[in-house]
């Protein structure tokens, strides 16, 4: 079935069909309907009849790796599974030849996720260079003045957590490619409210989680990478399905797949492919240049809301390009007001001093201005 209206979305999500409203797909987003129903399939499946159906993971996994591509803008070969996004950037900085003097540039907005498993790099003589925010933004030529010729690898979140601050990814891309540098991007807080263009963008490897804005289950995330990159790479893990010929189990011929599923090292979570491919089904059938639209369309409307307080979101005033899903402001008595807001199924999260709200596609305007009116009973 094709959904391609707000309110049709809406009544698949049994937490907002209820009157309830969710501002928390920065944290984890809600399942719906469609993914109940294929899970329920599943496990009738496995609990009553056929019990080995490894025809339904070959599915899903073709199904989910086609559309996280079609979300890419890449072919579903470049696409595999890994269990979360530490991980993946684990896969990527561990899997390259690294010389001491080598440079990383990150930044200081980032989730630890995207740091981490750089900064174990620094014990190789490898350097870790973090650009400073401005105001809560991450400038591209603040990136640009951190390049040098010892310059290696280039890693950011195209949606910071913490202020919503969309990256400029084509303009990167662009000095990535001149400079010779990867170009590496954490798109857990983008993906499933944007699309990304990984060759329009230059963009070499590219990881996110299925459990936030694409509204799958935690303990799933995907990864792209580029053949360039792959061909590049020394693959620090291995296992049973990373190699050709995997059935030929006493073989053990390490000739590895020359696809990203070389990177699939053995058993993933098939519970969040099945989630996966169903919730992406929906994001396609109602359109992700919609659904962008509309994200950007409430952001807008809530920043205006307000402003209209006299509250001033980090990222006011900034063009569409740089807004996302992710709306971040700081008030007095934060902690309070999400306890009293939460009584009245508003929920939202907190991140350091920041209240984060984090609305989907389907959220409306009343959703936005019901919280404003509860939110003025504490101003």
């Amino acid at each position: 079935m094709n959904y391609k209206t707000v309110e049709e979305v809406r009544k698949l999500f049994p937490y907002i069909a209820h009157g309830k409203i969710y501002f928390n797909h920065a944290s984890i987003g809600p399942l719906s309907r469609l993914v109940l129903s294929r899970l329920n399939e599943y496990f009738y499946e496995r609990s009553t009849s056929k019990i080995k159906n490894f025809e339904a993971f070959l599915a899903a996994d073709s199904g989910g790796r086609e559309n996280i591509a079609k979300l890419l803008n890449c072919k579903a070969d470049r696409v595999t599974w890994i269990d979360n996004v530490s991980n993946g950037m684990s896969v990527l900085a561990n899997s390259l030849q690294w010389q001491k003097g080598d440079e990383i540039i990150l930044n200081e907005l980032e989730f630890p996720a995207n740091v981490y498993p750089f900064l174990n790099l620094q014990k190789q003589g490898v350097i870790v260079k973090f650009v400073k925010a401005n105001n809560g933004c991450v400038l591209t030529e603040d990136i640009k003045a951190e390049i040098t010729d010892r310059t290696k690898l280039i890693s950011i979140s195209y949606v910071q957590f913490l202020t919503g601050y969309r990256a400029d990814l084509e303009e990167i891309g662009k000095l990535c490619k001149t400079n010779n540098i990867i170009f590496s991007v954490d798109t857990i807080q983008a993906l499933g409210a944007f699309a990304v263009d990984v060759e329009k963008c230059n963009i070499d490897f590219v990881c996110g989680g299925t459990q936030k804005w694409l509204m799958g289950i935690q303990g799933l995330s995907y990864m792209y990478i580029k053949k360039e990159l792959q061909d590049k790479m020394i693959q620090s893990t291995v296992g049973w399905l990373s190699v050709e010929d995997y059935w030929n189990l006493l073989d053990y011929n390490l000739e590895l797949k020359k696809d990203a599923s070389s990177f699939m090292n053995g058993s993933v979570n098939l519970i969040g492919i099945i989630a996966v491919e169903a919730t992406t089904n929906l994001l396609l059938s109602f359109g992700m240049d919609k659904v962008a639209d509309t994200v950007l369309s409430n952001s807008k409307y809530l920043i205006n809301k307000l402003n209209e307080l006299d509250i001033k979101p980090v990222l006011s005033g900034l063009e569409d390009k740089y807004l996302s899903g992710i709306v971040s402001f700081s008030i007095p008595n934060a902690e309070l007001i999400q306890q009293e807001l939460e009584r009245e199924y508003i929920i939202f999260e907190i991140r350091r001093e920041y209240i984060r709200i984090a609305p989907h596609f389907y959220n409306n305007k009343e959703d936005f201005d019901r919280f404003i009116t509860e939110l003025k009973k504490y101003l």
